[in-house]
């Protein structure tokens, strides 16, 4: 009798094994956080503008956009890390390929500057901010059997970044010459590479936890009245690296 209740508990455990899985048809809804961790870095500046050139003073003779291109020289940038919650769709084509479609609330990026050439203000922390849309889709792998209650996977895809509300710290003095008429930030594509982990606690529900890698970088023009006013404006082009890798963990809910 005991063994037949064994061999019983058996059957149902593997039973409740095989239902902890994603297979072909599945849709899995996805509900948590992102961690977003930017390796940022600037490339060289170049400004323009007027020919008028600064009448006195240590910049006597040159324009406002020789100033700064010069005061750039070299010029550093990093953004603090930040979260956000996000929200994904996988669905699986077979039991092992899926496409999954996710979503953050668009995070704040602070960014901060430092030019050593510029003596005046060499470093301004949060230099100005931004928000970040990036919708993602990933084409995923699962390895392991369709039935298994661990699936890891990895995964390659595709983001459009897009930025809006960005907003230079005008209060810095510097800041303000460079960019306090307007800042901008293009959006632009970019490869995600992904890979994690799925625990599939029971039929309906599982916990995803993933590392993504993005390779993204944006031009920026920065517009600004320049060193001395009435001098006549100066634009300023860039480009920033952001490279950010996302550590995301959601709880899925399969339908």
């Amino acid at each position: 009798m005991k063994t037949i209740k064994l061999s019983l508990l058996v059957v149902a455990l593997l039973a409740a094994a095989g239902a902890q899985a994603q297979k072909a048809g599945d849709t899995i809804v996805g509900f948590g956080i992102a961690f977003v961790r930017p390796d940022a870095s600037l490339g060289p500046a170049s400004a323009s503008g007027s020919s008028t050139t600064i009448p006195a003073g240590p910049y006597t003779g040159y324009t406002s956009a020789q100033v700064f291109t010069g005061a750039l020289t070299g010029a550093t940038a990093n953004i603090d890390n930040t979260s956000t919650p996000t929200i994904s769709v996988l669905h699986m084509f077979t039991n092992d390929i899926g496409a999954e479609l996710s979503l953050g609330v668009p995070p704040k990026l602070t960014i901060n500057m430092a030019a050593p050439h510029n003596t005046a203000e060499p470093v301004v922390n949060a230099a100005a901010t931004a928000k970040a849309l990036t919708p993602a889709l990933v084409a995923k792998y699962f390895f392991m059997e369709p039935n298994g209650a661990f699936r890891p996977y990895v995964g390659l895809g595709i983001t459009h970044a897009s930025f809006s509300n960005v907003t230079p710290r005008t209060s810095s003095t510097t800041v303000a010459e460079l960019a306090g008429i307007s800042a901008t930030m293009s959006s632009s594509w970019a490869p995600v590479y992904n890979a994690g982990l799925v625990y599939n606690i029971n039929d309906k529900w599982s916990i995803n936890g993933s590392v993504s890698y993005i390779p993204l970088k944006s031009d920026v023009v920065f517009v600004g009245p320049g060193f001395g006013n009435g001098l006549g404006n100066v634009t300023t082009n860039t480009k920033l690296t952001l490279n950010p890798t996302d550590y995301v963990i959601r709880l899925g809910y399969k339908f």
